[in-house]
């Protein structure tokens, strides 16, 4: 049920979710943003999703939209095609990202121009359907991602599972690469991907720096793949149930969910009593 905002402390108009043509506020002083429209003196929402204000400019952020690049951000892509010296990435934008064959690293660490060479190799770099791990460098005049892996953090994704949420449930924060106590790395992507797989000790990638182009996955014990696949239960539920997804968030859910099966964790009976508990624990802790 919509409420009259002019009743309402102005401070609790950026407390609520609202629907397409539900009234934000009858109240003048305010001035439409994005995600709004008026009519006469009210402000109604034109978009499902949350509303915001900073002073007086009252917008909507959508529940569901594309991935909006910003540089320097953590992302996950998949390979989607090669082309002249430059892969291009779907990065869950509006348009594929672009990385050129100049903003990686060569294998075992090498510091060179790139060559005709390394032109016809770079299938052997990055092939259609391989999974990457980079970082927003620039935009280019069209308003596509520039990416780079110019580091031993980035580069190909294996040994696990690919994972797909609202990109707006990942907040961007120092570190975008986690190991979890239970023994799983994820790679929280801004851009909504996600990606969980066995733990390999940072030192191993940097004695054999080769690895990052690596297509073989490493042996996965039972016990490493049902670990794997409860973190990625575990994320899809908090996502279904519009959760933030952070590495806190996906441990309480992890500790939370050993008393359920794995298979279970998606059922909607516990995936509500889970991310009750998540949030409930999350309150507690801020």
């Amino acid at each position: 049920m919509d409420v009259d905002m002019e009743s309402q402390d102005t401070r609790d108009i950026a407390s609520r979710i609202v629907t397409p043509g539900s009234v934000i506020t009858n109240d003048t002083a305010f001035m439409r943003g994005h995600g709004t429209f008026a009519e006469r003196t009210t402000i109604y929402s034109s978009v499902a999703g949350a509303v915001e204000r900073i002073n007086k400019l009252v917008s909507v952020r959508p529940l569901k939209q594309r991935y909006s690049g910003e540089i320097g951000d953590i992302i996950v892509g998949r390979i989607t095609e090669v082309a002249s010296k430059r892969w291009r990435v779907d990065v869950n934008s509006r348009q594929d990202g672009i990385l050129l064959l100049s903003s990686i690293n060569l294998p075992g660490g090498i510091q060179r121009r790139k060559s005709e060479s390394d032109e016809l190799q770079m299938r052997t770099f990055f092939a259609e359907g391989d999974l990457v791990f980079a970082e927003v460098q620039s935009y280019f005049a069209d308003g596509a991602l520039s990416l780079h892996t110019r580091s031993l953090q980035y580069g190909k994704l294996r040994n696990g599972t690919f994972v797909t949420v609202f990109p707006q449930l990942v907040p961007r924060s120092r570190s975008h690469f986690h190991t979890l106590p239970c023994g799983v790395d994820i790679v929280l992507g801004v851009n909504g991907y996600i990606w969980v797989s066995k733990h390999v000790p940072a030192s191993k990638v940097e004695e054999n720096s080769e690895l990052i182009y690596s297509d073989k996955n490493e042996f996965i014990s039972d016990d490493e793949r049902e670990t794997i696949a409860r973190i990625a239960n575990c994320i899809h539920l908090l996502n279904r149930l519009y959760v933030k997804i952070t590495d806190t968030s996906i441990i309480f859910a992890y500790e939370a969910s050993l008393t359920h099966a794995v298979k279970d964790l998606l059922t909607r009976e516990i995936a509500i009593d889970l991310a009750h508990n998540v949030k409930t624990r999350l309150e507690q802790q801020s």
